[in-house]
């Protein structure tokens, strides 16, 4: 079980009631201090695991448009895991767009990268929101959207430390973005709003050091 106490304790930057600041004006806490190996890859974000040192909780959720996935079996790619509410106003689709910059610096470099979006609003997410908020993100990276039950949803958000509160009209939650490596370890957190270029320049260090 994951949940980083820095990040219990700090990232809650939500979609309504909550300044988009939040994540940044806690960022960089000292109690995540880089590996040898990560001030080596130059690693950015706030939180970084040495290469084979912490597994990335599993899960198996359905895709939104059909079939069950498996972090377990995401081996060949790189992954990008984060927690999104496709109906959201503020946070998300800041970082949605955000996601889609990163995909825009990866086009070319060649790097196996899949992007998996679990939801954090399985009351509402439906098939067109889902739809609605990927094409006003413009990702052009391999991507699934994940759901399931509330009950089935929150041991996946707890053990990312993902925390997850309905509102009147909206649901406030944690805006964090992890990779995951190819081989299921967990390398990277980052609270929003992060850097896309950061981001991209750190997967390509990944690839490469693999």
């Amino acid at each position: 079980m994951l949940a980083p106490r820095w990040l219990t304790a700090l990232a809650v930057a939500a979609c309504v009631g909550i300044a988009l600041g939040v994540g940044l004006g806690l960022a960089r806490p000292r109690s995540a201090p880089r590996s040898d190996q990560n001030r080596e890859l130059a690693l950015h974000g706030q939180a970084q695991w040495a290469a084979g040192s912490r597994l990335a909780p599993a899960f198996a959720l359905r895709g939104a448009a059909g079939g069950l996935f498996s972090l377990r079996s995401e081996r060949r790619h790189i992954v990008l895991l984060t927690f999104l509410d496709s109906r959201c106003k503020r946070a998300c689709p800041l970082e949605g767009r955000m996601l889609g910059d990163v995909g825009r610096d990866l086009k070319s470099s060649g790097v196996p990268v899949e992007l998996v979006v679990v939801t954090v609003d399985p009351w509402g997410d439906t098939r067109g929101s889902i739809r609605k908020f990927m094409r006003e993100s413009r990702w052009n990276l391999p991507w699934r959207w994940l759901g399931g039950s509330p009950g089935r949803l929150r041991p996946i958000w707890h053990a990312y430390g993902i925390g997850v509160k309905q509102v009147p009209g909206d649901i406030v939650h944690s805006v964090v973005l992890y990779v995951v490596d190819r081989g299921g370890y967990l390398r990277i957190a980052y609270l929003f709003p992060f850097v896309p270029r950061e981001v991209a320049l750190d997967i390509r260090h990944l690839a490469r050091s693999y």
